[in-house]
Order: structure tokens, then sequence, then C-alpha cells
């Protein structure tokens, strides 16, 4: 077969190309063919047709992502917003931190191993291309029911995948969540995070500009995996029948990405390179394209110098492969021996492929033939908008009328008592020890707290103890209620979980997780969560870094909960100051912070108890959010308490059962007047958390939160080997850690 050169397709307008088959519409095709004035080549098709992908160009999301930009102003932390590879943030004493929460769910129920492991290998690098050395990785996951036996096949596959690729780069995994329901069933979620630290003047961005500066592509070989991955798989829903996608996932080396890593950071620290760019979704379509258009628009690539695995690839197939780990840096032509010194001392390939030229195009040639010809930012930035029509579902007025208020109540003590146990039991509330075991959490020794805290926390300078923490959190069946109060509460609880850790919140990535948008109703799901999100960070002062849309998580015509993921970055000057969720102390008093309501909409114990989901979820009020936050901080900072945990899912029987086991010690707990123990108990009310304080501490901790206005009770005392509710019941914490370990590793053995 002859080659589709740019001048053959400039000769034969009339050649039938494949462009529904590689994901695009024929008004996609037709633009295409408009802005380079003829029909494109195969080359310059497989281009298009990956960084227009639903995953690459956001062209049904962007519409409602701008909110981030246009209503959240940055803060003084911000150093780096949307729009690069992670956001940068200042954390004081010259550090900066990068950040980034995204998505490899598709290949993940594909190739759950491979998907998983390279869902972590594509974040570490996005967070290395911004110049930082990576020192921690998270993961939020969703799987469908416990007990549906692909689960059994999905989820082992997705930790030791994370697991593997984490603990071969010697990264701790220090948070995330596992949450199950069977609305996942066909599209597990495996969102990835990574955190990132660097000096200020280390920060590295993604261009290339400098005319005769070299385009040098470096890491490993290029394979014939991953190619369509972000157009073919990440951009279409899954039918229950169809073509097997398994090429389409990546395959992972974490010894050469743990090689990558460190050579990266050797170039870095001699300063070698004009800009930088990780190949990850879309491969080498997206770095050069992405590169050339961010700098001054003209480069010059020589295709067929490209290392490759397998000798029989395309020039279309080379360009549409994500396999891993490589990186493209632009270096200056004196910089360029010294570059590839060190990539030989790393035993990492290095190859120039090409050089910035002075031109406003972007030349691919293969053996000396032109195959591509473009405008780099058509591809990379100007791909199609949509405004997708979106209309708030015929079945929503009635979801939310469907009240969980209506439920069928424990009538006594020993009701409670058997609710309780259920509720600690069930596979959305029990131990996940099983899973995070799996994980190295305190590889480097950096790390201060790590799963089952409320965040992840680790130390990023040994001698003045400064730390972050980050937390990931979001819950469907809220969002399902009411996306916009969904999203916010996924935002509120993150942000709770950092100040409950003692850090200080400072800025957010997201990883929004829907349907597929071609349905008016998901479109409306989106757009009402964006908006919360928006209007949550306003408030809260918390601005978005950056993220990452994954759209068509659905089976035929079902569509998973709507699943905003939040995870907040927060600050600790003294990373020994920080608050563990463990009561350890006898004697100790138990404070109630915040407003208890009656709220079971979405609620732990509706789902677990009655298998409900209807009515409202939770009220918001991010200003005593706020206050909660500076209250915990503070407390922190000043020795005032011992312990904290947030009050979320399951509400405050599930964290009192967590902060108990944790540390080993029983409490008696006293209802407070003006609720009842139901109430008390399983209520999910937003905007709480509970604490343990030192009798010494009890006078100054309730002056301070009288001035600053929050409601705080008095509800009990760490004591003895059981939790008592004083009148209801009690249960021995031998009872209590039966019941909460023994759960998933039955489901899963």
């Amino acid at each position: 077969m002859s080659l589709d050169t740019v001048k053959h397709a400039a000769e034969t307008p009339d050649t039938a190309q494949p462009w529904k088959e590689l994901g695009l519409k024929e008004d996609e095709y037709a633009r295409i063919r408009e802005i380079l004035g003829r029909r494109p080549t195969g080359a310059e098709l497989a281009m298009y047709s990956v960084m227009w992908s639903e995953h690459c160009s956001y062209k049904s999301s962007k519409v409602h992502l701008k909110q981030f930009g246009e209503k959240v102003p940055a803060n003084d932390a911000m150093l780096v917003g949307i729009g690069e590879n992670a956001g940068v943030v200042d954390v004081g004493q010259g550090y900066a931190v990068t950040f980034k929460v995204e998505s490899h769910n598709h290949p993940s129920y594909i190739e759950p191993y491979q998907g998983a492991a390279t869902g972590v290998g594509g974040i570490v690098r996005d967070i290395l291309a911004m110049g930082a050395r990576p020192v921690a990785v998270v993961d939020p996951l969703r799987f469908g029911a416990a007990d549906h036996p692909d689960t059994k096949r999905v989820l082992p596959g997705v930790v030791a995948g994370i697991g593997g690729y984490g603990n071969c780069l010697g990264l701790p995994n220090i948070g995330g969540e596992v949450v199950f329901d069977a609305c996942y069933q066909g599209n597990p979620l495996v969102n990835a995070g990574c955190i990132g630290v660097m000096k200020h003047e280390d920060i590295h961005l993604a261009k290339a500009s400098g005319p005769g500066n070299k385009v040098i592509l470096y890491g490993a070989r290029t394979g014939g995996d991953g190619i369509g991955g972000v157009s073919v798989l990440a951009s279409e829903t899954f039918e229950s029948t169809g073509p097997a996608k398994r090429p389409a996932v990546q395959v992972g080396d974490p010894f050469q990405e743990k090689l990558l890593i460190e050579c990266t950071l050797e170039i870095f620290k001699e300063k070698l390179v004009a800009g930088i760019q990780d190949l990850g979704g879309a491969g080498l379509s997206c770095a050069t394209s992405e590169l050339a258009s961010a700098g001054s628009g003209g480069m010059r690539v020589e295709l067929d110098t490209v290392p490759l695995r397998d000798s029989s690839l395309s020039p279309e197939e080379i360009l549409m492969s994500e396999s891993q780990e490589r990186m493209c840096a632009i270096v200056e032509p004196r910089h360029v021996d010294r570059f590839l010194e060190i990539c030989e001392k790393w035993d990492v390939i290095a190859t120039v492929i090409g050089e910035v030229t002075e031109g406003s195009q972007l030349e691919i040639f293969w053996h000396g033939e032109q195959i591509v010809d473009v405008p780099p930012r058509s591809v990379a930035h100007e791909g199609p908008t949509y405004h997708r029509p979106f209309a708030r579902p015929s079945w929503q007025d009635a979801l939310q009328a469907d009240d969980a208020g209506k439920l069928a109540r424990p009538a006594n003590g020993a009701e409670l008592r058997e609710q309780v146990l259920k509720l600690v039991a069930s596979p959305n509330q029990a131990s996940k020890s099983w899973i995070t075991d799996q994980y190295d959490r305190f590889v480097q020794g950096n790390t201060v707290l790590a799963m089952p805290e409320d965040a992840g926390m680790v130390r990023i300078d040994e001698e003045s103890n400064l730390g972050v923490a980050m937390a990931t959190d979001g819950n469907g069946r809220y969002a399902k209620l009411d996306p916009y109060t969904g999203a916010q509460l996924a935002l509120a609880e993150s942000y709770r979980n950092v100040a409950a850790s003692g850090a200080k919140p400072l800025a957010i990535s997201d990883c929004l997780n829907f349907g597929s948008p071609e349905d008016p109703d998901v479109m409306w799901q989106f757009a009402e969560a964006t908006r919360g999100l928006a209007d949550g960070c306003l408030e809260l002062g918390t601005p978005v870094t950056g993220g990452n849309v994954s759209l068509y998580n659905q089976t035929g015509e079902t569509a998973i909960h709507p699943t905003p993921v939040v995870a907040v970055l927060g600050v600790i000057d003294d990373v020994t100051r920080r608050t563990p969720v463990a009561f350890a102390e006898e004697g100790q008093l138990l404070y109630l912070l915040g407003d208890t309501r009656e709220e079971f909409g979405g609620s732990a114990w509706s789902e677990v108890v009655h298998n409900h989901l209807g009515g409202m979820p939770p009220k918001v009020d991010l200003g005593r959010e706020k206050l909660l936050g500076e209250i915990l901080i503070s407390a922190s900072r000043d020795g005032m308490i011992d312990a904290a945990h947030d009050l979320s899912d399951g509400g405050l029987i599930q964290a009192v059962t967590e902060s108990c086991l944790r540390g080993g010690k029983g409490a008696r707990l006293v209802v407070p007047d003006g609720l009842d123990a139901f109430t008390f108990l399983f209520s999910e009310s937003a905007g709480r958390a509970i604490v343990s304080v030192p009798r010494s501490e009890e006078v100054r901790f309730n002056d301070m939160c009288g001035a600053r206005g929050l409601p705080v009770a008095r509800i009990g005392v760490v004591d003895g080997e059981e939790i008592e509710v004083q009148g209801e019941f009690g249960i021995p914490l031998n009872e209590l850690r039966t019941a909460h370990e023994a759960t998933i590793p039955a489901l899963l053995a």
C-alpha cells in the first residue's frame, strides 16, 4: 500500500476514509477538511481523531468547565492553574506542590491490572512533567455490587495493578476510597491521583519555543498497545456485545518509569529543557501538537526515527499509540549532548526526532515524505465545542419525593444495636484493610498519615516538618438525588477531612465521572454538578487547579450515578501536630461539633437497612464548613484535641466505631438533649466532626468554640472495651472488630 502523503491527499479528495471508525462525527470530519483545505492524510486523520476525542478535547464539557476559571479567583497560593499537565500551589518555605486526579476507567474494566497500573503511571508522569518529584499517590475507586461475580474479577486486578506499579516506583499510597454500588457494574471508576514537590524555580511548562531547538523523545520504545485508547475506548459507551477492546489498553513497566523519573529529575537539576510534556492519552499526537501549539507554533518531526518495539507499526499507529513511560522534551542544541548523556547513564533510550521551526505548522515526515501538515492549535486546542442539550430528568422529582423519612426505624435498643452491626459490616462501611494492606503506605519514610485516616499526609521538609495533606471524596448517591448539592457535599467532605487532620485546605483537583453526554439527563447532571462545584469553591476560597472529565461511563442505556470526585490539598506547618482519627487515651472527653438534623436521604443507613435511594441529600452550609475547618486546624495546632474524625457516610456511629477500633479504646456515649438515639447515631448531616479533648483542655476548647459561634456538645468519654450508648445498648470492641473486618476478605477471598 502506497504512503498517504500530504501531496497524495491533495490529489485524491474523494478517497474514502475511516473517520467514523476512529470516533469522529460526520461534521467533525467535514471541519477537518475545511481547516486543511483538502482531505486529511491517514496520519492527520489519526491525530485529529485522538485529539478531538471527548477524553482529550473536553468537547462536551468545556462550556461548563470554564466556570472554574471565570467564577473562582486564584488565591495567593496558586502558581499554575488549569491548562497545564497539573496545577501548582505555593506551600511556603520556597516549596511548591503539584497535584492532580485523573481517570482510567474503561481500560480498567477491560484489563483490570494493566488499566489500573497505567493509570498510576500516567498521573505520575503528569506530575513529573511539571518539574516535581512525585512523593505520593492516592486512588479513589468505585466498583459494582460487592457480591457480584464480576467484582471478583475486576477489583483484585485493579488493586494489584495499583499496588504493583506504585510499590515498584517506591511511592507511598496514602489515600483514596473504595465504594461499591450496582450502578458501577459494567463501568468501574479507577481514578488515580499524585502529589509532587519542587522548589518554585523548578516549575516546567509544556511548550515548544525557540526555532532550532531539538525535539527529543525519551523513555520506552513505542509499541502497539493503547492504540486508540482515548478515542475508541474512553470516548464511547460499553455495549453488551461488541468487538474486544483489549489492544486499546496500555501495558506498563514500573521499573522503566522509575528510571525515567530519576533521569528526568537529573535533567531538570541541570536545567537542560526549554519545555516538556509526558506522553499519555493520544501519545505522540498529543505531545507534538500541544508542545507546538503552546509554543511558537512550528515543529518538524521525522516519525521514522521513533524507536519501536514493533517494526510493523504504521505511521498512523505510531502517532496514536499510548505506550507508557515516554516523555518529550524541547532542548537547546547546546544541551543535547548532555541530555543524551544523562539518558544513557540511566539506561533510558533517547532520540532526537525533530526540531522547533520558524513556521506555524506542525509537519511530520516518514522516510522523507510529508504525511502531516497541520496548524497545531487546530489539533490541540481548537477542537469542537458542543453545547449539548440538557434538561432536568423526568424522574428527578419522583426520586426526590421518595423521602427516606418514611422508612421504618428501629423500635428499641436491641434493634438499634442490630442495625449498627449491620451498618459497620456493610461493604461500603467495612474495613478496607484487605485492599490497602496491598499498598506500601510508608515507603520513603515521610508518610505521616495514611488510610484509614481522614486524609493522607506526607512530610516534605525534614528539618522544618512542613507537610501536605490530601483527601479525595465523592458520593454518587447524593449526586443522583441532587447533582448540585452532591458536588458541594463531595467538596465539603474532602475539605473537612483535610482540616480534621490539622492541615489548611488550599486548592482542589477534580475527577468528574458521568454517563453519556449525548443523554440530556446526564448532561443536566454534569451541568448542575460543575455549577455546584464552582459555586462551592468560590465560597470556600479553594481554586480549581485542574482535573479530568470521564464521560460515557455507561452500559447501553444505563449510566453510573453522577460521581464528581473532589481532591483537596492542604498544607500543615508542622506534621508532628497532625491529628489522627484514633481515640487512644482513656478518660478523654468526646465532643460533637456542628448541628445534627434528621437527614437520611442517600444515607448509608437507608441503603444498608432498606436498600433505598430517595429524598434529598443533606443540606450544605459552606460557611459552617469553613468555620468548622478553622476550629479543627486551630485546635490541632494548639494541642486542644488529640483525635478528630469527620462525620459523613454512616453518621456518628460509623465515625466512633472507626476511631475506637483504630485506637483500641471504647467509648461511652450519651444522646444529647433534643435528639433521639436513632438520629444521633445515623444522621448524615454535613459540617460535623467528633473530637477527643484532654480534660486539661476542656475549658479552652469550649471557650474557642463558643467565641466562634460553633455549636458543640459533649457526648461522651473514651472508656472501656465497648461502645455503649447510654440507656440503649452496648457492643464489645471485639464484636465490632469482627463485623467491621470480616466482610471484604469474605467477599473477595
